[in-house]
């Protein structure tokens, strides 16, 4: 069978000679039904110019896009129903309408009977916290609202694959933590295929099978997540104390890399010798410092991201 999502030498530039600035280098990549992909890259890397054109709203330069087999530019109606979107600033609703007339004219566009819409509509706007004011027009929104409503459009009709375009921008943490779970639910429970930007990488650590990053218009890592999080591990101990260090910093062995976030302090070694470690921990428990944990140190999937985006040289994809 196809795959949900294929890219083939996918590109996209705007303009012409020496104006002409190029968005999406030559690109192909699959993605198949039931994976979860984040597409991560600093803005202006070619994030959404990627999405817009897997859902058809731009056309590339070069290349193709097929959804479940289907080119988007020839068989367009095919390969649409199977899509839902959330566009980047809330730009998949209509401001002049009401959240729940948005629904119901994205349902029934994309064929679903009123009997079937109704029922949807009332459980996502419920869900949303956005019920009682379902009558109201979208453009008089906050803008954590609008995305609300932008959410729930692309969800309307149980769409096989969704395109999330920074799905949590605006929103706040309660209705955040309600996105990322159902996100979770439909990759998990539904089989859903999701293509995930985001600048929150803990989310896309937390939620992708797959990490894509993107470079100035070029794809240069591309692998399951836990392989790419192992492939930067490190050969050190972390420490991790429920603390901050205040008196502790002489107690520190030269070369450590110390970091704090509030009461907690991570202190990643210098080196695996556990020799060191053990006098280490020694120190600790004679100073009555809260020890919380001790591991192999594992970047965070945001440490990794600057390290390909600022450090890594240009032209090479790790894949």
């Amino acid at each position: 069978m196809a795959d949900a999502i294929a890219y083939s030498g996918l590109s996209k530039t705007y303009g012409r000679g020496r104006d002409a600035l190029t968005a999406v280098r030559e690109t192909t990549l699959s993605v198949p039904w039931g994976q979860v992909i984040g597409l991560l890259g600093p803005n202006g890397a070619g994030k959404t110019t990627i999405i817009k054109m897997t859902a058809g709203l731009i056309t590339p330069t070069s290349g193709t896009v097929r959804i479940g087999g289907s080119d988007i530019r020839r068989d367009r109606a095919e390969a649409v129903r199977l899509i839902g979107a959330v566009l980047e600033g809330s730009r998949n609703v209509y401001w002049p309408m009401s959240a729940w007339e948005n629904l119901l004219y994205f349902g029934r566009l994309k064929g679903l009977r009123g009997a079937e819409v109704r029922p949807r509509a009332r459980r996502l706007l419920t869900e949303l916290g956005l019920w009682e004011r379902r009558h109201q027009v979208v453009g008089g929104f906050s803008r954590g609202m609008q995305q609300k409503v932008a959410v729930a459009a692309a969800l309307i009709t149980d769409p096989r694959i969704l395109l999330l375009d920074e799905p949590t921008l605006g929103l706040d943490v309660e209705a955040a933590r309600t996105v990322r779970d159902w996100i979770a639910r439909l990759a998990r429970d539904e089989g859903k295929t999701i293509v995930l930007t985001t600048h929150q990488l803990q989310v896309a650590q937390e939620l992708s099978d797959r990490i894509a990053v993107i470079r100035e218009g070029e794809i240069i890592a591309d692998l399951p997540t836990a392989e790419l999080l192992a492939r930067h591990a490190e050969n050190r101990f972390e420490v991790r104390l429920d603390a901050p260090l205040d008196g502790l910093r002489a107690s520190i062995p030269e070369g450590a890399r110390v970091s704090e976030d509030g009461a907690e302090t991570r202190i990643v070694l210098p080196d695996a010798d556990t020799g060191a470690l053990y006098e280490f921990l020694d120190r600790l428990k004679e100073s009555g410092a809260p020890l919380t944990a001790v591991a192999r140190a594992q970047p965070s999937l945001e440490e990794i991201f600057i390290r390909l985006v600022h450090d890594e040289p240009a032209g090479g994809r790790v894949a």
